[in-house]
């Protein structure tokens, strides 16, 4: 079915009618997920805002609701991350002092497994990355848990920047499809019929 087209007011007007009604439990889905209420309405504001950037491209009659907890997650997981990175590099470590001392970098770890998965990932998703080829997991490990660039990660595994961005396509796909259960499950969402 081809995305809807139209004048302006119409198309905002044909949003609020179908996703506003949407707004109290997309604050419930954000609350469960943030565990705070000034978060959760920040959370549902971006939610709506990119849906409704986004409203042209959205399917009439496919699942509207799994169309709004999916840009909801997403926008979660992107918040999450560009967090996790600046608190990485705003926040003075500990250890900085003695690598620069001494060389040590406080962010090597004997054990990668560890560092990688430590507490940050569920099973299910441990499991999935499992499943993954081991060119395949390199790859979205480097890219999608340490933030590497894909430059840099092409050039640590000697192969050419079309290939990293081809595994890592391919390797989130499979993840997206293996990880559907999950998040439907965990948030709420129901596969459209």
């Amino acid at each position: 079915m081809a995305p809807r087209g139209g004048d302006t007011g119409h198309e905002h007007r044909s949003f609020e009618l179908a996703c506003l009604p949407h707004q109290a439990e997309l604050f419930g889905v954000a609350m469960r997920i943030c565990r705070d209420p000034d978060t959760a309405k920040d959370l549902v504001q971006e939610t709506l805002l990119r849906a409704m950037c986004a409203w042209d491209s959205f399917q009439t009659g496919s699942n509207l609701r799994a169309w709004l907890f999916r840009i909801l997650t997403n926008a979660f997981i992107n918040g999450y991350r560009k967090r996790r990175r600046h608190q990485r590099f705003a926040t003075e470590r500990p250890g900085d002092a003695l690598a620069a001392l001494y060389g040590r970098d406080q962010d090597c770890t004997d054990d990668l497994e560890i560092e990688l998965f430590g507490e940050e990932l569920c099973d299910e998703v441990k499991t999935a990355l499992d499943r993954l080829g081991p060119e395949y997991r390199d790859v979205v490990e480097r890219a999608d848990l340490r933030g590497e660039k894909y430059k840099d990660i092409a050039d640590a595994l000697d192969v050419p920047i079309g290939t990293v961005m081809s595994r890592l396509f391919r390797a989130r796909r499979v993840l997206e499809s293996e990880l559907a259960g999950f998040a439907a499950r965990d948030y709420g969402i129901r596969r459209a019929a």
